[in-house]
């Protein structure tokens, strides 16, 4: 898909867009990376309204991990800012959440549950653009 520059709206079409590509059994995970700020919730925001989840999708930073339910799926959506080791990240329930066949985990910062991060499906950036209503989309 490569590189590009998308303002906060087409940010959120290709969330809705992408999410009708995500096809568990097996479960998905999508790891979105990017610096605070940069829109990784947003994304997760439209991927879960394009996966058919209609309550409001909210940060999991305190919480860590939330569970939505969309039309064929559950949703997970785990944000792994607060962990200060890897080692804390077996509290997350990754196994089981990967265990729901039809799951689609999205997982922000990923990097920081270094060897607990699972297999990852499809990988996300998020970077800063020159303009700041810009952000930089990079999908291997």
């Amino acid at each position: 898909m490569g590189v590009r520059r998308v303002d906060e709206a087409a940010l959120a079409r290709f969330g809705d867009e992408f999410a009708r590509t995500l096809r568990p059994p097996p479960a998905v995970v999508v790891a979105i990376a990017g610096d605070l700020g940069t829109g990784k919730t947003t994304l997760v925001r439209a991927i879960a309204r394009g996966l058919g989840v209609t309550e409001p999708v909210t940060s999991p930073t305190f919480a860590l991990v939330h569970r939505y339910e969309g039309t064929a799926t559950t949703v997970y959506h785990v944000d792994a800012y607060r962990l200060r080791r890897a080692a804390e990240a077996a509290d997350l329930g990754l196994d089981d959440m990967l265990g729901e066949g039809d799951a689609v985990v999205l997982i922000e910062w990923p990097e920081r549950l270094g060897e607990a991060l699972p297999p990852v499906t499809h990988r996300i950036g998020l970077e800063y653009a020159d303009d700041p209503a810009m952000r930089v989309l990079v999908v291997p």
